[in-house]
């Protein structure tokens, strides 16, 4: 009896991985700089280019770490399987607003943030074989007003760091959302709505 299909995942986010496991879709980690594998630079992919609307940013983001992960898969001789990787940013207006560098950059988001409806944009690339599949998420995100104390407590949870616009939805943040639409996963970090029709498109029964 043959092993079921698996894809490699190219994220260190745990919510895409268990977010996978909630599809039902089997999965291993193939991420950078692991076993003395060769540097990679994230962080430049990552630079904003000048007036670029953020659709085409996190678009652009997307295929560049899907193309990085398909190098590392072919520099590692690993099994032949296909290579998901998704990128999410959140858009206030056309400002695109990254990873918090910093408290005092986390709390600058929040208060942008409250009491304003943002957009949350997750684009999904998926490598099979020649063929490249890939779709993009848009929601949106509305926070009530938030006090200077509301800020300054979620910021001292340590939740804003290492996410998009400083924040998670699946934590307490959730605590200040007054309303979204579009994709709850979407806005975690991977639509599974839009990744399970991908994956059917590249043949995958799901």
């Amino acid at each position: 009896m043959s092993e079921p299909p698996f894809l490699y995942l190219a994220s260190q986010s745990p919510r895409r991985a268990q977010l996978l496991d909630q599809m039902g879709v089997r999965h291993r980690l193939l991420v950078a700089n692991t076993d003395g594998d060769v540097e990679e630079d994230a962080e430049a992919i990552e630079v904003v280019r000048p007036r670029e609307a953020p659709a085409r940013y996190v678009q652009r983001v997307t295929a560049a770490k899907l193309e990085a992960a398909v190098a590392r898969w072919v520099r590692r001789g690993l099994p032949d399987a296909p290579v998901l990787c998704a990128d999410t940013t959140v858009a206030l207006g056309r400002t695109i607003l990254g990873k918090p560098a910093d408290a005092a950059d986390a709390a600058a988001m929040l208060r942008a943030l409250a009491g304003n409806t943002h957009r949350v944009l997750t684009a999904v690339a998926l490598q099979d074989g020649a063929r490249r599949h890939a779709t993009l998420s848009v929601s949106e995100v509305r926070f009530a007003p938030m006090t200077d104390a509301q800020i300054a407590a979620y910021v001292a949870s340590g939740e804003p760091f290492g996410k998009a616009g400083g924040y998670g939805i699946q934590g307490s943040a959730a605590l200040h959302i007054a309303r979204i639409g579009g994709s709850y996963t979407g806005i975690m970090g991977l639509p599974v709505f839009e990744t399970a029709e991908l994956l059917r498109a590249a043949g995958w029964l799901l």
